[in-house]
């Protein structure tokens, strides 16, 4: 009877294994913070903002206070020098009232990350008035423009982006505003210049993530409770 009935436990385990699935990688436990210590973030690099190949110098990202500030002259990326392929990240950010910033994915250590990688669009209206629906926040730069916009100017604002294979889902102040199939997105993108980008679907799988700082006038963006959780 008792090897009938640890028989039996063995089966009932393996049921629920497969009718519950452990957590999955998305659960908390898995994230990590990307700016744990205040200072300079370790682990960064600070680019141009038009050419991940150009290193700059004499521009400072700092975390004070929990918060991550944008480097002070404007043009610049903080990118981070661990690569990355699917993942989940979560932050907020703020921004002014001529705010302009963006979160680069799987993007290639050289070139634009708007072009050469991808770009989630941070940025308020009265910073470019003439902006097209991809260029505003939400935007996959001048590729995709977001279901719906839910920027919310001069307060803090949530992102949630999760990167699964050729799967692209952002979520924007708890609102679903991309859910892609990036092998779909054969779309025409033009450079600043006029050039052709490459489409979406051909842009890499794995590379770098980071934040970019080109406000004009007022405060710098501003970064906060921002953290990953790495599902390669």
């Amino acid at each position: 009877m008792r090897c009938f009935s640890t028989n039996l436990a063995s089966v009932v385990c393996t049921l629920v294994v497969i009718l519950f699935p452990p957590t999955s990688p998305g659960g908390e436990e898995h994230f990590e913070p990307l700016f744990p210590r205040e200072g300079v973030p370790a682990g960064w690099t600070v680019r141009a903002w038009n050419d991940l190949s150009q290193v700059v110098t004499n521009v400072v990202w700092r975390a004070q206070d929990g918060v991550l500030h944008g480097g002070q002259p404007r043009g610049t990326w903080l990118v981070s020098e661990r690569e990355y392929s699917d993942f989940i990240l979560e932050f907020e950010f703020k921004l002014g009232e001529r705010g302009n910033s963006g979160c680069a994915l799987r993007a290639p250590m050289f070139g634009d990350p708007a072009f050469d990688g991808m770009e989630l669009q941070m940025v308020d209206e009265r910073y470019n008035p003439e902006a097209g629906p991809s260029e505003l926040t939400g935007g996959i730069y001048r590729a995709v423009p977001p279901m719906r916009q839910v920027y919310r100017p001069m307060d803090w604002n949530r992102y949630r982006i999760e990167l699964r294979g050729n799967r692209l889902k952002v979520v924007l102040n708890g609102e679903i505003i991309h859910d892609l199939n990036l092998d779909e997105q054969a779309q025409e993108v033009r450079r600043h210049d006029g050039s052709l980008a490459p489409p979406l679907k051909d842009r890499p799988r794995r590379g770098h993530i980071g934040f970019q700082e080109l406000s004009r006038e007022g405060p710098p963006v501003r970064i906060r409770n921002a953290r990953i959780c790495v599902l390669d």
